[in-house]
């Protein structure tokens, strides 16, 4: 019945540990694809300061109304670019820590089907010992019971 019990936990140890795994896999993933927007928005970002410099300098110069009218556009739709990039940033942060806190759990689950074998084992490891320390008993019992008895040596 015991090690039937302790083969059962066994194989929820191994589904639970898979879970895990599996979790920190996409844990990684999630990290990468997160990483990369970050990076994504802050390439955007950069090229954004550097090309208001650069204007900067051009309207130093003289220009033309058609060419301002050129710079606010792109400029604008860099910002929105700038803007999607930081929500996009943002969703994979929250999927991050989804990911992070779905882990913790599995870790969690693992752990704590870890320490069931263990207090399994411990209590058939005990029941086994107190098996033993009463057959010890028994016999020592009847071997003090024939010392006692010289008829009962007759007998058995």
């Amino acid at each position: 019945m015991i090690n039937q019990s302790l083969q059962t936990l066994q194989v929820l140890l191994e589904r639970a540990e898979a879970e895990r795994d599996e979790a920190l896999r996409q844990l990684q993933d999630a990290q990468s694809r997160a990483q990369a927007a970050r990076s994504q928005h802050d390439q955007l970002s950069q090229y954004r300061g550097e090309y208001q410099q650069r204007w900067t300098q051009q309207f130093a110069q003289r220009t033309t109304t058609q060419i301002l009218g050129c710079y606010q556009n792109f400029g604008l739709r860099l910002d929105q670019a700038i803007q999607q990039q930081q929500h996009v940033a943002s969703f994979a942060d929250q999927r991050l820590e989804g990911a992070r806190e779905r882990l913790r759990e599995r870790e969690l689950r693992v752990a704590s089907v870890r320490k069931l074998i263990e207090r399994r084992r411990g209590e058939a490891l005990r029941k086994q010992l107190r098996q033993e320390q009463k057959a010890t008993d028994e016999q020592a019992a009847r071997a003090a019971l024939l010392a006692m008895n010289p008829l009962t040596r007759l007998v058995a």
